[in-house]
């Protein structure tokens, strides 16, 4: 029976079945086949959902809701291209710190492809990049932002981790600036090499395009300084920014009518629901496997085979980007973090540097083929074969992956920002 039960779930599996019935499922029979009581399942889903920080998410996502349904987008592109537009390949960079910004905000990456790609997809083909450099940059870019506060993968590895979440995000400055600054690289290298041609810097047009978004401006210095500062915490940071944002874009731009709140609030909540309901079937899954002692086996193996802590690095990367493609990265975090998280330890990898490598290499996954989630949300946005994503995107692939090898073996660019002693 138990077998059969577990083809049953591979089935399921395969054909599309919804990533939380599958992992409840398996929960539930493996609770089943070790003689666990059923009722561990509805606990451990009830401790995941009454940890503090989680509280964060949904505040956070319904911030994010309201920027994406404002003109916030539109504007912030506009001062974005007035400031930099310049400079070789400056409507790429703009694209890059857009995405960038938009993913640390919302959390999730397919929201910065469907939010972003009517506006830049069309005016990078404006200024004369090729469609395919410009859906790979677009594609890539809805990845970027991971790092950076207040994203919510961060704070989900902090609390399933069990470390400090304003370390992860100091962490996570050096290394997402250093991504972007890779694939900035690129986009002028593009630029000149294909002889885009560049508008002229106009003072004029920055301080107009400033003036329009002045009251957006401030959010990023507010939010990210206030946390990186300790001026408040990750959970008071949440409610400024919802507060701020829904001020601005309500009452003084007028972007969302009041009547739009409970349906842009109500689509926030059914992404973090599905969330949550996704990571409570994952954390029954890793529970059980936590009190089948795998960690402890896993610990064993690799020990026995892997004496080096680079090997072991090289086969977490490997792992990590396979496991970025296939699984969302909520259910990732919940599922992977507490089986390599002592492992790791046991090899002496700092807590917080493993944090950077494993949220590098789950976003890089969305973009790896042949099933990264991007890949398919950009072909179903642009209607474009997802093959043609895939090579798009390649270029960009190499770039993060470079980018990857250096946060993994140095260690100090994500730890050159904490605190003494941490």
């Amino acid at each position: 029976m138990i077998i059969l039960l577990t083809l049953l779930i591979i089935v399921f599996a395969l054909i599309g079945t919804p990533l939380f019935a599958v992992m409840g499922l398996s929960a539930l029979v493996n609770h089943y086949r070790a003689e666990i009581d059923l009722q561990a399942v509805i606990i451990n889903f009830y401790q995941l959902a009454s940890k503090p920080l989680l509280q964060t998410l949904p505040i956070f996502a319904f911030a994010g809701y309201l920027l994406t349904y404002s003109g916030a987008p539109r504007r912030l592109l506009q001062l974005s291209k007035a400031f930099l537009g310049w400079v070789p390949g400056g409507l790429a960079i703009v694209t890059i710190v857009a995405c960038s910004f938009l993913t640390a905000l919302t959390g999730a990456s397919g929201i910065t492809i469907v939010a972003l790609g009517g506006l830049l997809l069309p005016a990078l083909m404006k200024d004369q990049y090729s469609e395919r450099f410009s859906l790979g940059l677009i594609t890539s870019g809805g990845s970027l932002g991971l790092l950076f506060a207040p994203s919510l993968p961060v704070i989900l590895y902090g609390v399933i981790s069990e470390t400090s979440i304003d370390d992860l995000f100091r962490a996570g400055i050096m290394p997402g600036l250093m991504i972007i600054a890779f694939l900035s690289l690129y986009g002028m290298c593009y630029a000149v090499k294909n002889k885009i041609p560049r508008q002229r810097f106009s003072f004029r047009e920055l301080i107009d395009s400033l003036w329009i978004a002045k009251w957006e401006v401030p959010l990023p210095f507010l939010v990210l300084g206030g946390i990186y500062s300790g001026t408040f915490a990750i959970s008071e940071a949440a409610v400024i920014a919802a507060a701020y944002i829904l001020i601005v874009e309500v009452i003084i731009y007028r972007d969302i009518r009041i009547g739009e709140i409970g349906r842009i609030a109500r689509e926030s909540v059914v992404l973090v629901g599905g969330i949550l309901i996704i990571l409570g079937m994952t954390l029954a899954v890793t529970s059980y496997l936590i009190d089948e002692e795998v960690p402890t086996r896993m610990l064993e193996y690799f020990s026995a085979r892997m004496t080096s802590k680079y090997t072991f690095l090289i086969a977490l990367n490997c792992f990590l980007l396979i496991v970025g493609c296939m699984i969302d990265i909520y259910a990732a975090i919940v599922l992977i973090v507490p089986l390599i998280s002592p492992i790791a330890m046991e090899y002496g990898i700092h807590p917080v540097h493993l944090g950077i490598i494993f949220l590098t290499n789950l976003g890089i996954g969305y973009i790896t083929p042949p099933v990264g989630l991007n890949l398919f949300i950009a072909s179903i946005r642009f209607k474009k074969p997802v093959v043609s994503l895939y090579m798009a995107s390649l270029s960009f692939l190499a770039c993060l992956l470079v980018a990857l090898v250096l946060i993994t073996y140095v260690p100090q660019i994500s730890l050159m920002l904490l605190p003494p002693g941490s």
